[in-house]
């Protein structure tokens, strides 16, 4: 799966199927994607950028879907658990999963300068992180690789 969110795309086409596919999956297996947890991922789908968890509530509050923080982070762990977002461990943030229903590896590509991330797909057996834990009898069951630099879009820009 090639890096997803710093290409242009119909970004509008984007949120109404992942939206479709999470009601879908959460009929499939018995799950409520409350109107709280689906207004959680709409917002997260919106932007290809990371939001906090206050970020998050400071939307819903003004959707008056509740203003204390534990509205956010149930959302949150709900959306996370059920594959639909995933959190960015090195900004302490969340953003919604590219590649929704596909069993993968993802890698985040966030950009310094305007905040954007990118999923692309990896595998923690492969490469030199593979060959180490081989090579150490480890055995990996979940990686996380967050890469920061700059997105094409950045890279273009004249520099101030």
């Amino acid at each position: 799966m090639p890096a997803f969110g710093f290409q242009p795309h119909d970004h509008a086409d984007c949120i109404r199927t992942t939206l479709a596919q999470a009601d879908a999956y959460c009929a499939q297996h018995k799950l409520k994607l409350t109107p709280i947890r689906r207004r959680a991922l709409e917002i997260l789908l919106a932007e290809h950028r990371a939001l906090g968890a206050y970020d998050l509530l400071a939307v819903l509050a003004e959707d008056g879907l509740g203003t204390a923080p534990p509205v956010a982070y149930r959302a949150l762990d709900f959306l996370t658990s059920a594959g639909f977002a995933h959190k960015i461990e090195g900004l302490n943030a969340y953003i919604a999963c590219a590649h929704f229903g596909a069993d993968h590896s993802p890698a985040f590509l966030i950009c310094t300068s305007c905040k954007s991330v990118a999923e692309a797909e990896t595998t923690a057996t492969q490469g030199r992180l593979g060959e180490a834990a081989r090579a150490a009898g480890f055995t990996i069951s979940r990686t996380v690789v967050e890469a920061l630099g700059l997105c094409p879009q950045c890279q273009e820009a004249p520099c101030a």
